[in-house]
């Protein structure tokens, strides 16, 4: 089988031809992630084709390994709230940057780029792409140059979690784009960012190379390799393959299966926590069994998440809420959700299901994914869990990019397909992610709450978080929101993943973050 994969895919070019400091991935994604400047794919695209490629205007810190990654200056080399409006933010821009085109990054790019997302009137706005990130940064209500070195932006409520979501900002040269022709396509052929490393080459469908910024910014971090490469191979079997055959250096989500193999074949294994959930988002909407919190309960006791992270060797921890119980959000639930079969069956009896009427929903799950781990296998390993206690799940199988769109939309949109809920991976990386997931004001498709959960002391709670700007005050209220989004359950909590990744031993120097995104620039190949 393995052998076959590796035979199939034809698109790693010769390792015979590569130089010493060349670094090839296989990622899990089925295509390529768009290389503009906005990736597509979720996390992984951002991952190898959008932070290497292109700075933020806030950038991700991946030097603490000990800890969830946290942000640095970026393009913007300071921000603050305005003193007088908490509406206001000032952005001080960075000077003597430069595009890989060889034009001058400043102020004007940055406006020009914020048009791109937010001004549907501007020649440079990007339909397809702009909803990437409006669906995470959707609070932004305005932007302004106030001088040649400083931005205001201006949100539509009271955010102090702001600079977090300014990571999702990548800038993309103006200059580069009027170049080719005022295309979107065409620039993605020719992408001009400000990153450490530049896209040279982007062949569709099978690879895009990247090389070594010479003139970055940051000397600390101008890359060690010569390339980086990314493929897609969206089969596990064909991944394992051309690790093994020396096509690629390095692959994302190994099977479980297959690690100890690996390990005694002399490659590295790497694992480490990053802030991962996987679970069901479930529609709460009165044509859903999971309108009844009841069901949605027995559905969190239902399922044996020791059972399904041994089946997975490892590679996961069970979940009991967004957050896992370590993290200083997770506050002090009621419900403890453990493999509780008796619970489960009690609570759709209490709701009014048993043998003769059992529960029956339909859940999207995808083939594959960024974060998506094993859908297929782990969903039919609790579709067995469900049946047992009295649930009837079937699954919607689509493509990654399909449920991308799907959870972008209303649960009554026919992009989501009739569907109770969504199998999708999240995360948890600034602690406004559970505003986006559980508040009544980002119900899809504003923001990710997919299933119109709505609760109006959770809504409140997280309101006054994000309007907060004392860092005790914000733990405080969302440790209580969260208690309640754990005992209301909304969500299907699964497990965390832990970031599998399989590597040849001549990968030297990678120390992961806790985070979806990783730096490659301190990366060698020995």
């Amino acid at each position: 089988m393995a052998a076959a994969g590796a035979a199939a895919y034809s698109g790693v070019p010769a390792l015979a031809a590569a130089p010493a400091q060349v670094l090839r991935i296989g990622m899990t994604a089925a295509d390529l992630p768009t290389t503009h400047g906005i990736p597509n794919n979720g996390g992984e695209g951002f991952r190898f084709l959008g932070y290497p490629a292109y700075d933020s205007i806030i950038n991700w810190d991946f030097t603490h390994t000990d800890k969830l990654a946290d942000i640095t200056p970026g393009l913007f080399t300071a921000w603050h709230p305005d003193e007088g409006s908490p509406l206001r933010w000032i952005c001080d821009v960075r000077q003597g940057v430069t595009f890989h085109d060889g034009s001058g990054f400043d102020a004007e790019a940055v406006i020009w780029n914020l048009r791109r997302i937010y001004d549907d009137k501007s020649p440079q706005y990007d339909a397809p792409a702009a909803p990437i990130v409006k669906a995470t940064v959707s609070m932004i209500d305005g932007f302004e140059k106030a001088d040649d070195k400083t931005i205001v932006l201006t949100t539509k409520y009271p955010f102090s979690f702001l600079p977090y979501l300014l990571t999702r900002i990548l800038i993309a040269s103006p200059a580069q784009w009027e170049k080719v022709g005022r295309s979107w396509a065409e620039f993605a052929k020719h992408p001009s960012g400000t990153g450490p490393f530049k896209i040279a080459k982007v062949v569709p469908g099978q690879y895009a190379e990247m090389t070594r910024n010479e003139a970055y910014w940051d000397k600390a971090r101008i890359p060690k390799l010569d390339r980086l490469e990314v493929h897609p191979m969206p089969e596990a079997t064909t991944r394992v393959a051309a690790l093994r055959s020396g096509q690629v250096d390095w692959i994302e989500v190994p099977p479980p299966d297959s690690i100890p193999s690996l390990q005694q074949a002399g490659f590295t294994i790497s694992l480490w926590p990053y802030p991962h959930t996987y679970p069901y988002a479930l529609s709460c909407l009165e044509s859903s069994p999971f309108h009844d919190v009841r069901v949605r309960q027995a559905a969190n006791y239902a399922i044996d998440r020791d059972g399904l992270c041994k089946m997975l060797n490892g590679t996961a921890k069970p979940a009991a809420g967004l957050y896992p119980p370590d993290n200083p959000f997770f506050g002090t639930p009621k419900n403890r959700y453990g493999y509780d079969p008796e619970r489960a069956a009690a609570l759709l009896k209490e709701a009014g299901y048993g043998p003769d009427k059992p529960v029956k929903a339909k859940i999207m799950i995808s083939t594959s994914g960024s974060g998506q781990m094993l859908p297929i296998l782990m969903n039919e390993f609790m579709q067995q869990n469900f049946k047992a206690v009295g649930m009837d799940i079937d699954f919607d199988v689509v493509e990654w990019g399909t449920m991308l769109v799907a959870v972008r939309n209303a649960p009554t949109a026919p992009q989501s397909h009739g569907d109770d809920g969504i199998n999708i991976s999240l995360s948890y990386t600034d602690p406004s992610s559970m505003f986006r997931y559980y508040a009544r004001d980002s119900f899809s498709p504003v923001n990710y709450n997919w299933g119109h959960w709505d609760n109006a002391e959770a809504t409140d709670l997280l309101r006054r978080a994000q309007a907060s700007f004392d860092p005790a005050e914000q733990t405080g209220l969302l440790q209580q929101a969260h208690a309640i989004v754990v005992d209301e359950a909304p969500w299907l909590f699964i497990v965390h993943d832990l970031n599998p990744r399989a590597m040849s031993k001549n990968v030297t120097g990678f120390h992961p973050a806790q985070s979806w995104y990783q730096d490659f620039t301190q990366i060698s190949m020995s």
